[in-house]
């Protein structure tokens, strides 16, 4: 098991932090996406698309499933690259409801399907899935270990997992920076236009509290997976995790 920190959206004692999450996330849905293009310069779009280059390694032919899948961004960018067994979970109905909507303006309902559900009590049988994708989910997961866990039953033998996460920048300069964007600016702004008061300054906390790099890789190693590649994107903002079962 991880030791770290424990940070919620809310705060609340009485809410286990999967809840508060999903409250958190249903309260920001609308502004969710404008609000992520313009607080990331659109830099995560390339970030999802390498992470789509590392799933073409095994081919198109594959059962993908992405697991907090939000507004269902790259549950798109799979299906739109050529999956067409695209499965996108997520606890908040408000954001799959956004992501629906997403999915049918652009003709994807074929090949996409979203589902509310638990990342750490997944709905489907040990091997149902040969690639599962995470983006910016994995520190949100009420329990790590679990969610973690749950990934490897379910994914075929043989199969990749690809987290897509933030991380740590190792640059001093480039991490003075990085932080101060993330604990000043970015709280301010998500603030300002989404409404919520603790949204986007449990964001920067909760990464801060998050293990990156290598003490992620072994987090995932102690859950079963093998040969966990890290790949650092931009500096360090995030990285992309990849691993076997």
């Amino acid at each position: 098991m991880t030791d770290q920190k424990v940070v919620t959206p809310y705060g609340d004692q009485e809410k286990a932090k999967k809840e508060q999450v999903e409250d958190m996330f249903d309260a920001i849905a609308p502004t969710y996406d404008r609000l992520n293009r313009v607080l990331s310069f659109n830099i995560d779009k390339g970030w999802r698309k390498r992470t789509i280059k590392l799933m073409k390694e095994d081919g198109l032919d594959k059962r993908v499933l992405d697991i907090a899948t939000g507004t269902a961004d790259l549950a798109i960018a799979s299906a739109s690259a050529g999956y067409s067994q695209v499965t996108g979970l997520d606890l908040s109905e408000q954001m799959l409801a956004f992501g629906r909507q997403k999915v049918e303006k652009r003709g994807l309902n074929p090949n996409i399907k979203l589902v509310k559900g638990d990342s750490e009590a997944l709905p489907y049988d040990e091997d149902a899935f040969d690639i599962i994708t995470c983006a910016f989910g994995a520190r949100n997961f009420g329990n790590l270990n679990a969610g973690l866990k749950e990934m490897h039953r379910v994914l075929s033998q043989k199969g990749q997992v690809l987290i897509l996460e933030f991380s740590k920048p190792k640059n001093k300069f480039f991490k003075a920076l990085y932080y101060f964007y993330f604990f000043r600016v970015l709280p301010f702004i998500g603030k300002l236009f989404s409404g919520d008061s603790r949204a986007y300054t449990y964001l920067p906390e909760s990464v801060d509290a998050f293990p990156s790099g290598t003490a992620f890789a072994d987090e995932m190693k102690k859950a079963g997976f093998k040969t966990v590649k890290c790949h650092p994107q931009t500096f360090g903002i995030c990285t992309i995790y990849q691993a076997r079962k």
